[in-house]
């Protein structure tokens, strides 16, 4: 309800100015009973009841930090970006310029050592000037900070419409609140932690709250460091950061500013001769205009984005979203994360260089976890997280579009993983106490309705047979491979390294798919888009057409995957980040490492042994990470595409580093063929894993994995190189002992070169006709 003036106490009027004379009188009367007589030790009924009513107003308030800005920070401790509600950064009082608490006291409050919160003198001196129709404040330096505490409390709870301003919307009845608090406060707190609670929490312009951020906004400096003639204009903005701009106003600022230096001469805080100087000083702001936000990160801002969604995302930062993101953005956190700024340097400049100038808008992504520890030590991809600046995204390509419980993640999703499902298979087979030399029938490429698949977890989705499209159906064609050659016997072995889709079904077909989807699921592999009821549903390896990777994955959890084969089976959840710390000091819940046992030790150390000879002599051989032309060291990975070229990938590890490489299209879930299309200056009748992705992924490996170490993989017992296989009774697929391979070594040339003509790849998707 508005409220409607008393003409009795119209200040236009003389009998008005009269009447507020003797009330404000009355008012100050209370205010000095109570500020200087404690109630035990008065008498009369008169102070009695002056002081009673004194009692009775509020005295509490509570003084909680003013929102800062928060930073999140690289492994090594450099900031990687910065947000905030409030520009602010709090500093001691012995931080701050003596100018600057010399001034700001001489302009807003000089008897500030002197009173006991409210000024009294300052009151009456005030009312008179008010009455002669010169209206003039008499808050003391106590009472702003009181009233700026008490509206930082409210934004803080969400409260903003009840925030009350100065000459705005404040009744008598809040300022005698403010005074009571103020003269209770100053009981509590001594007078230089009134004066730094003030200027760390004063406005001076929405990029600039506090004096450390106004300093570096206007003067690009520290409060430490600030002039007088800096320090005399920043306390004259105080009064009205419109008015006074120098930026927009410089006139009026050079105006306020001498009238601050006048102030400070007449009350002996300056000489004469510094008093002229700072006169003398132009007003020339040198503004550092404040980037905060992902947006403006030094680096990684997608995976500053990635920081942000999983505390927003997590209850034990408040109880919903809204008050998680006050915590976070007004909390003054310090969030230290797992990223390397090295490696994240490296894997940027190889993905900006992947599509080059990219007037057709490829997508290029990387991510690189810690085995171990699930330590999340890049990600990158070729897109400006700022809209408008070139080829801009928001998505992350890397990550999954919701977390597990539902919550958004900003990620694209992922891409059909192609032949980098197919390592998955190789290790059931091996757990199921098969030889890798074993070998199967490569030609069969028909799998009928009603072929004998066994899955002990349930049905079989699916099947390869035109018998099963000539019916009518829609279903896929038979089962290819890139090249007609591989259509014979192969070892499992040579299957996987050249990536033969023939051979990937041959193996399944004599295993059982419940056994792939157990291994599946225990390396952390699922969808990156939600299904109806889960935000992060599984691959169903019963589903035939994931034999050969036609679920969008994502490259973080790929790499995720493939690092439990480098930790020797035990899988990690992927973290990002360590620690996180309060304005106070105190610390807040973080992520810690996650480790479970997930694939044999020996079967993780078999597929390590295959995946190497991707790279010595199969689909990989022209990428393999090389330290110089004749120096390399233990890596595996593993190449992969969709069927129509749009995603393509490379997979792979040393003991030390896991990383995914992914280059396609990210406009239309992989929609848009990767054929006949020039990228980087490039025909490309169809791209293939180790063209684009490859050289990515060996080029980063190479500059980084070093450090991380790059050990020998632990060799793989004899018996499961060199041993027999029984035949399984009922399969159509014979299988015949070869002879023993040789350990893995490299034997092609080093992957810094041009590409040379397509090694034998071959790859797989929906139908398995991509290609390696």
């Amino acid at each position: 309800m508005a409220t409607r003036n008393n003409p009795l106490f119209d200040t236009a009027t003389t009998l008005g100015k009269i009447l507020l004379f003797l009330g404000v009188s009355a008012i100050c009367g209370v205010l000095v009973a109570g500020l200087l007589v404690p109630a035990a030790a008065v008498s009369g009924s008169a102070a009695s009841g002056s002081i009673d009513f004194f009692d009775s107003l509020p005295a509490e308030l509570k003084v909680d930090p003013p929102s800062q800005t928060t930073r999140i920070l690289a492994a090594d401790g450099s900031e990687i970006a910065s947000v905030y509600t409030e520009n602010r950064t709090k500093v001691p009082l012995d931080q701050i310029s003596p100018n600057m608490k010399n001034a700001i006291i001489a302009v807003e409050d000089s008897r500030f050592y002197e009173h006991g919160g409210v000024d009294t003198t300052g009151i009456l001196r005030a009312l008179v000037a008010t009455a002669r129709g010169n209206k003039q404040g008499a808050s003391t330096i106590t009472q702003q900070y009181v009233n700026n505490v008490l509206n930082a409390n409210l934004a803080a709870a969400g409260e903003e419409d009840q925030i009350k301003l100065n000459g705005v919307n404040k009744g008598v009845g809040d300022k005698l609140r403010e005074m009571k608090l103020s003269i209770a406060l100053e009981k509590e707190f001594t007078k230089d932690q009134i004066l730094e609670g003030y200027l760390n929490i004063v406005f001076f312009n929405r990029d600039a709250y506090g004096i450390e951020a106004a300093s570096r906004y206007f003067f690009s400096t520290t409060a430490k460091d600030l002039t007088l003639p800096q320090a005399a204009l920043l306390a004259g903005l105080v009064n009205s950061p419109s008015a006074f701009d120098p930026i927009t106003n410089p006139e009026k600022s050079k105006q306020r500013r001498d009238l601050v230096l006048g102030l400070m001469l007449n009350q002996g805080k300056i000489t004469q001769a510094e008093h002229d100087a700072a006169v003398a000083t132009p007003v020339a702001p040198e503004v550092t205009q404040p980037k905060q936000g992902c947006a403006y990160a030094a680096s990684a801002p997608y995976f500053c984005d990635y920081i942000l969604h999983l505390l927003e995302n997590n209850p034990a930062y408040g109880a919903d979203i809204k008050d998680r993101q006050r915590l976070i953005y007004g909390g003054g956190l310090t969030i230290t994360t797992t990223l390397d700024p090295n490696a994240q340097a490296t894997a940027q400049e190889q993905v900006n260089a992947a599509a080059g100038a990219n007037p057709d808008k490829w997508g290029a992504s990387m991510v690189s976890v810690q085995p171990g520890t699930g330590k999340i030590i890049s990600m990158a991809q070729n897109t400006t997280f700022l809209p408008g600046q070139g080829f801009d995204s928001q998505l992350n390509f890397n990550v999954d579009k919701l977390d597990k419980d539902g919550n958004d993640l900003n990620g694209m999703g992922g891409a059909q993983p192609g032949s980098t499902m197919k390592p998955f298979t190789f290790a059931e087979w091996l757990n199921e106490g098969k030889t890798m030399n074993t070998v199967v029938n490569a030609a069969q490429r028909v799998y009928p309705i009603g072929f004998p698949w066994r899955n002990t977890c349930g049905k079989v989705q699916g099947a390869y047979s035109t018998a099963q499209k000539n019916q009518g159906l829609d279903a896929a064609d038979d089962l290819q491979n890139a090249e007609t050659k591989w259509y014979k016997p192969l070892t499992v072995l040579e299957g996987l390294y050249n990536s033969i889709n023939t051979v990937t079904f041959a193996s399944a077909a004599q295993l059982d798919l419940c056994g792939i989807q157990k291994i599946v699921d225990a390396t952390g592999l699922h969808g990156g888009l939600p299904s109806a009821d889960d935000p992060h549903p599984k691959i169903d390896m019963s589903t035939l057409g994931n034999l050969l990777g036609s679920t969008q994955t994502s490259p973080l959890t790929m790499a995720s995957a493939f690092a439990t084969f480098a930790n020797d089976g035990k899988y990690c959840e992927p973290i990002a980040i360590t620690s996180v710390v309060d304005a106070t000091g105190k610390q807040l819940p973080a992520q810690s490492s996650s480790c479970r046992d997930a694939i044999k030790p020996e079967v993780a150390r078999g597929v390590n042994y295959a995946l190497q000879e991707v790279l010595n002599r199969g689909s990989g051989s022209l990428i393999r990470p090389r330290i110089s032309t004749t120096t390399s060291f233990p890596i595996g990975a593993k190449t992969g595409t969709s069927n129509n070229n749009g995603s393509t990938w490379v997979v792979g590890h040393t003991t030390g580093l896991a990383t995914a490489a992914w280059f396609g299209d990210p406009l239309g879930a992989q929609d848009r063929a990767g054929q006949n299309i020039t990228v980087n200056g490039k025909f490309y009748e169809g791209i293939d894993g180790y063209m684009i992705a490859g050289p990515m992924f060996s080029s980063y490996m190479a500059k980084i994995a070093p450090a991380y170490g790059t050990n020998p993989f632990p060799a793989p017992p004899s018996n499961m190189i060199n041993g027999v296989t029984t035949t399984s009774p009922g399969r159509t697929t014979p299988q015949v002992t070869q002879a023993p391979v040789p350990a893995p070594q490299a034997t092609r040339a080093p992957a810094t070169q041009a590409p040379a003509p397509a090694p034998t790849s071959n790859g797989n998707g929906n139908n398995g006709r991509g290609n390696g």
